[in-house]
């Protein structure tokens, strides 16, 4: 893949991967947030919204160049939202804790429950975008009430 839009796009070529494309892209998104969750709050929101939005047109063009709706291919998406499944929870920098919100991630990205499904119809690279996101604002709140049973529990022993 010559083309930088594209290689960027395909997380660097892994979604080309004929096995799992978006697992395998959304793996780029496990560094991008340990990294974050070291930063102050506001660096975190700050460099994740601006990563969300930079992302928008990237994937738009990707689209209209491959041709196809979200193009499994196009893994740009999933890497930038996944922080938001983690975004303020420093307890996440747990490796079983990371691991955890990375399944949770998948799943939702994957199955594609209510609301992420309606989500999806919104045309370009805005929906390529909101889907992922939209997957990771529900993982945080699983991972918010996890980490916080787990807070709860370490407390009390």
């Amino acid at each position: 893949m010559a083309d930088p839009l594209l290689w960027l796009a395909s997380g660097l070529g892994l979604g080309l991967s004929p096995w799992a494309a978006g697992t395998l892209g959304s793996l780029l998104g496990l560094p991008l947030a340990w990294w974050l969750l070291g930063r102050r709050w506001r660096v975190q929101l700050a460099v994740t919204a601006l990563l969300l939005v930079a992302a928008v047109p990237v994937c738009h063009l990707a689209e209209a160049q491959l041709g196809g709706k979200d193009d499994g291919r196009i893994v740009l998406d999933e890497i930038v939202a996944f922080p938001v499944a983690v975004l303020g929870q420093a307890a996440a920098r747990q490796p079983w804790a990371m691991a955890g919100a990375f399944v949770v991630y998948r799943g939702f990205d994957a199955t594609k429950p209510p609301p992420v499904n309606g989500v999806e119809t919104v045309p370009g690279g805005l929906g390529i975008v909101l889907d992922d996101t939209l997957a990771a604002a529900m993982t945080w709140l699983v991972m918010a009430a996890g980490l916080g049973l787990w807070r709860r529990r370490q407390a009390s022993s």
